[in-house]
């Protein structure tokens, strides 16, 4: 283990002090997170001397010049057309004809839709709102209170950040050095274990509380149904099937499978007469407009990574936390309440970008393995994109559907506490997000 070899005192003064105060009040105010990075970066390299400022200019370029970074825009773009294909309503199809066996059998089918928009965009705000839109009605038909049917959708969402292939997944291992395909391998077990997690919450609840009925069908009035849904969805199961054999096997990187996964929707669309030439200007500028967030953000923080590097800030961070405390456990704790707070106000990408270097050497100290620290890392983040009053999933439901944020942020509790459950188990048994790995990185 590494734990107590950082012995170094790092002083941190105004230069460090003022940025950060800059940056929180830039937040606070609505300035775009990027723009925030920004100032933050520059007044830090300005008061501390410590970098030219010419070389900003370098870094901006330097950050976003990784091939890594191609599948980004493709995978956000695979998710619009699948909506506008409505190739996505096949998947609630299927999922509805899986699961209404059982009582909750729509609820269930909502969280198994969700995971299935995920491990094909990428994104959980996209997934909570494409989803959202197209089941939050019905739940509530199907006698699910309105806030708890939204706070459902915002749960099942945060599997788009968890299930691979995941955006912050591509973003993390940009930041650390470690291979996005060796990440999205690691974190298929712990995705799949959160999807579960919500799947036997939503039972639980629902037979407390008898929100949804059903659960009368035979086997063969069940058979039947899936075998019908499948003839008439099979084709929307290509996508998902394209990006996973080929990512997983190895025979194609996260950008080749973004790429092919685009041209077969496309081209599924055109097929089916439900996508024309005409739709393609919306579509590219949705697409650009989310990748356009993203994108800023992890060019601005190359720039106030060096600083913060520099200036010694991870290496101060390890000493002054290890400084209260020498055990692991604990330290672990620490890190998690760190980034679910941090998931509840930011989005994944500045969390990344900013928290990553500085937790990192701290997840090293106390011989955490790099691939169980990024897992953890972001499975804790996606915490927080539901934790009350402020996660960014309750805003995202409460936006298209009118339902108060506080009330949803009330149902949302039993899904917090089981996704929490699968964090803590993440963080404390190493095998679950390295099980599926060679050798090398166990």
């Amino acid at each position: 283990m590494l734990w107590n070899t950082v012995n170094q005192t790092v002083e941190l003064g105004w230069d460090f002090y003022l940025p950060v105060i800059l940056f929180v009040g830039l937040i606070a105010l609505a300035v775009p997170v990027w723009a925030a990075i920004g100032a933050c970066a520059i007044l830090m390299l300005v008061m501390s001397g410590d970098l030219p400022l010419s070389l900003v200019g370098e870094s901006l370029f330097s950050g976003i010049d990784a091939f890594a970074l191609t599948a980004i825009p493709l995978f956000i773009l695979t998710g619009d057309v699948l909506v506008r294909t409505g190739l996505s309503r096949k998947f609630l199809d299927v999922a509805e004809a899986l699961t209404n066996f059982a009582k909750g059998g729509f609820g269930s089918a909502t969280v198994l839709v969700c995971g299935m928009f995920a491990a094909i965009s990428g994104s959980d705000a996209a997934g909570a709102a494409a989803v959202g839109r197209m089941t939050i009605a019905r739940l509530v038909e199907s006698g699910y209170p309105r806030p708890y049917a939204c706070a459902l959708v915002a749960a099942g969402a945060c599997t788009g950040i968890l299930i691979p292939p995941s955006i912050a997944y591509i973003i993390i291992g940009l930041v650390l050095g470690i291979s996005a395909s060796t990440l999205f391998l690691a974190a298929l077990i712990p995705g799949l274990s959160i999807l579960a997690s919500i799947l036997i919450t939503n039972l639980i609840v629902n037979r407390i509380h008898g929100y949804e009925g059903g659960g009368n069908l035979s086997f063969a009035e069940w058979a039947t149904n899936l075998v019908r849904s499948l003839k008439s969805g099979w084709y929307a199961f290509i996508v998902p099937g394209i990006i996973f054999y080929g990512i997983f096997s190895g025979r194609l990187t996260p950008t080749e499978a973004g790429a092919t996964a685009v041209i077969v929707t496309i081209i599924m669309g055109f097929m089916m007469k439900t996508l024309s030439l005409a739709d393609f200007p919306a579509m590219l500028l949705s697409s650009a407009k989310v990748n356009g967030v993203i994108l800023p953000i992890i060019a601005f923080s190359a720039p106030l990574a060096e600083a913060l590097a520099i200036m010694g800030v991870p290496q101060g961070f390890v000493t002054s936390i290890t400084s209260l405390t020498n055990e692991p456990w604990i330290l672990i704790l620490l890190m998690i309440g760190i980034l679910i707070a941090a998931g509840c106000v930011m989005e994944t990408t500045p969390n990344i970008v900013i928290l990553a270097p500085i937790l990192k050497p701290l997840a090293d100290n106390i011989g955490m393995n790099e691939i169980q620290f990024c897992i953890m890392m972001i499975t804790a983040l996606g915490v927080g994109f539901i934790t009350p009053p402020l996660g960014l999933n309750l805003f995202v439901v409460s936006g298209i559907t009118g339902e108060s944020i506080l009330k949803i942020a009330a149902r949302a509790v039993p899904f917090v506490l089981c996704m929490f459950i699968v964090v803590l188990m993440i963080a404390y048994i190493p095998a679950i997000s390295t099980s599926l790995l060679p050798e090398i990185y166990q």
